[in-house]
């Protein structure tokens, strides 16, 4: 319900208005899919492709096939077993229109239509028709090939037999509104990664993604016989797997189903990524408590029972068993129960015991089947205790000196005055040149500055114990106050805005790159919380007469000149081209980069933990041809290499 008051008439009762249906999801679209950027878009996709997905699930579909047309509208084509066209019993309209017009339709509540189900809750093809400008579904079904047409959210003909076929399945064709979305431009990578995902969780569904505009002709298949297995084959092929076979348990009770993939690399970085009913469950939830405890209960026992584990030396801990793992859990369950602000943590307490029951009887079983792998296994974990026992007495020489100096906040920081964190900013910037500009700058009162010297430590090689020592990153970790790895505890955290501020040059994007890295491995949940953000400053500075421009790329300062009717040889214009922050004074700082009003920020999001995990692992990792190889295919996409 929207309330609405005109403070200059009278407050009665017609002024309260009810938005029912496609009415509400077209005036409040961020309530039904998050946002109307890009991400939003591409959310249009996933819903619709979900009705599909549980098709798969339930036995009647296995080929999807996804379509970005010439206009940018999207075709998502499979052959499941078409949706009913007949007349619903309580709404008086054909079933399919029901489906695309009426919030809360489908198979998915209580009915038996689908045991097991993603997506928005049944809400997919109503909200994605209501915020499209047009749609059209064709379905198969009983030797007849139906259509209908809608255009934003409402039916604008009737279902028409239009065909015969020997076919079953349904086409869906529609045109997200421009009245909505910020833009309605489609990435085919961002469709492609999450589509692999989907293929990877569904053994055997072949998914097709087809991008037929002009001058971006392509299509990738996606087909994985190995499912979560082939997931995770995957996802360290440029990591170093310390042993040759990938772990697969899996186990059923009564409506849910699990299976879990697992290997061991000798990365430093734990990697575990859980789904229920195809969902990233980014948050854990219960699944991934199970697995947790009953892994380090099973190959504790397993080191103790062997005599790797003397009677004297004390339990490895969990961190200490997961380091270097790369696992996936998967579980599809007939009524998954969310938790979290964000509705990605599963809260079935039943899954907790069916994943420890699995994962204790199973690996059990595995680790003495394959006793070669088992003892690499351990004698990694070990490896890690030690290491971690390291950096625990780092950290308690840490506090202790900490407890006896007047001052343990770092020496370089500017605090501000402000104590409510949810009010303050720390800028981590690159030089002391720059910190000088920014600490005279800013507004004392909420924004602090912390600048940084030289390249700091690439985390994505290094061990826990080596980043707690580490001259660079121990101020950060410090000015913070919220910990970080295992003991991170966020109601600690003294800022809310932490804003990396570096040069717009190749330096710059390596040290925002470098800071990036340490929080997606040590610190994940200030970006999973939305606390990290990048500054952008401009690289150009403008000036023609009286008139003064601020610009942030080669392309901004082409349309600039373009509008202005400026040239390059006009004696009375200055293009200045700022080479670093210390270039600018103080006042061109905040009024370009640091004033709420008119700065320009980047906020990080964790869209998928998947992807990300990738891209810090070619770009940061150990091996050089996988980099070499993404700078190659990503090269004809860099505009400027300076921003």
């Amino acid at each position: 319900m929207n309330v609405s008051v005109d403070k200059g008439k009278n407050y009665d009762e017609g002024q309260i208005q009810v938005l029912e249906g496609i009415e509400a999801v077209r005036k409040r679209p961020g309530m039904y899919i998050g946002t109307t950027s890009s991400r939003g878009l591409h959310h249009l996709v996933y819903e619709i492709m979900d009705n599909s997905i549980d098709e798969a699930i339930a036995g009647f579909c296995d080929t999807i096939k996804v379509i970005i047309n010439k206009d940018n509208s999207i075709t998502n084509i499979d052959n499941g077993r078409g949706i009913p066209v007949g007349i619903h019993p309580k709404m008086g309209i054909p079933t399919v229109e029901v489906v695309h017009t009426v919030l809360h339709s489908g198979g998915k509540f209580g009915g038996s239509g689908y045991k097991v189900s993603g997506g928005l809750h049944g809400v997919g093809a109503a909200v994605v028709n209501a915020l499209s400008s047009w749609m059209e579904v064709e379905v198969l079904r009983d030797g007849k090939r139906y259509k209908q047409r809608y255009e934003r959210g409402k039916a604008v003909t009737k279902v028409e037999v239009v065909g015969e076929t020997e076919s079953t399945g349904t086409i869906t064709t529609f045109m997200p509104d421009p009245e909505i979305f910020d833009e309605v431009v489609y990435d085919y990578d961002v469709l492609l990664k999450r589509f692999r995902e989907l293929a990877f969780l569904n053994r055997g569904l072949t998914i097709q993604l087809i991008d037929k505009r002009e001058g971006e002709e392509k299509e990738k298949t996606l087909h994985y016989e190995g499912g979560i297995i082939s997931f995770v084959k995957y996802i360290n092929q440029n990591k170093d797997a310390i042993h040759e076979d990938i772990i697969y348990l899996d186990g059923k009770k009564d409506n849910a189903e699990i299976e879990i993939a697992f290997q061991y690399t000798n990365s430093y970085i734990e990697n575990v990524f859980s789904f229920a009913n195809n969902i990233p469950t980014t948050e854990g939830g219960t699944h991934v408590t199970g697995f947790k405890s009953a892994i380090t209960k099973v190959i504790n026992d397993y080191a103790r029972k062997n005599n790797i584990l003397k009677e004297n030396d004390k339990n490895l801990s969990g961190e200490d068993i997961r380091e270097g793992i790369t696992a996936i859990i998967n579980v599809k369950l007939t009524e998954p129960q969310f938790e979290g602000q964000t509705k990605t943590k599963l809260g079935n307490a039943d899954i907790r015991y069916l994943t420890e029951n699995v994962v204790t009887e199973k690996l059990q079983y595995f680790l003495e089947e394959n006793p070669r792998t088992a003892r690499i296994i351990v004698e990694k974990s070990i490896t890690s205790f030690r290491a971690r026992e390291a950096a625990r007495k780092a950290r308690e020489l840490t506090k202790r000196k900490s407890a006896f100096e007047s001052l343990s906040l770092p020496g370089k920081l500017a605090d501000c005055q402000e104590k409510d964190p949810r009010l303050c900013e720390l800028f981590i910037v690159e030089g002391d040149s720059a910190g000088g500009s920014a600490k005279q700058g800013r507004d004392r009162k909420y924004q602090a500055i912390l600048p940084l010297w030289g390249k700091m430590l690439n985390v994505e090689k290094s061990r826990a114990d080596k980043v707690y020592g580490n001259d660079k990153l121990t101020p950060i970790i410090t000015a913070l106050g919220a910990g970080f790895g295992e003991d991170m505890d966020l109601s600690k955290l003294r800022y809310h805005k932490i804003i990396i501020m570096a040069d717009a040059d190749v330096d710059g994007s390596h040290i925002r790159t470098l800071l990036l890295t340490f929080f997606f491995r040590y610190m994940k949940p200030l970006i999973e919380n939305g606390h990290i953000y990048i500054a952008l400053p401009p690289l150009y500075k403008v000036n023609k007469g009286k008139e003064e421009h601020y610009v942030y790329n080669d392309r901004e300062l082409e349309k600039l000149l373009n509008a202005k009717g400026w040239t390059r040889g006009d004696n009375n214009l200055l293009i200045q081209r700022f080479k670093g922050l210390g270039e600018m004074n103080p006042e061109q700082l905040w009024e370009t980069t640091m004033d709420p009003k008119t700065r320009k920020m980047l906020k990080i999001d964790l869209n998928n933990p998947v992807v990300a995990d990738e891209i810090f692992t070619v770009l940061m990792g150990e091996k050089v041809e996988p980099r070499k190889e993404f700078i190659q295919s990503h090269a004809k996409r860099v505009n400027n290499l300076d921003i």
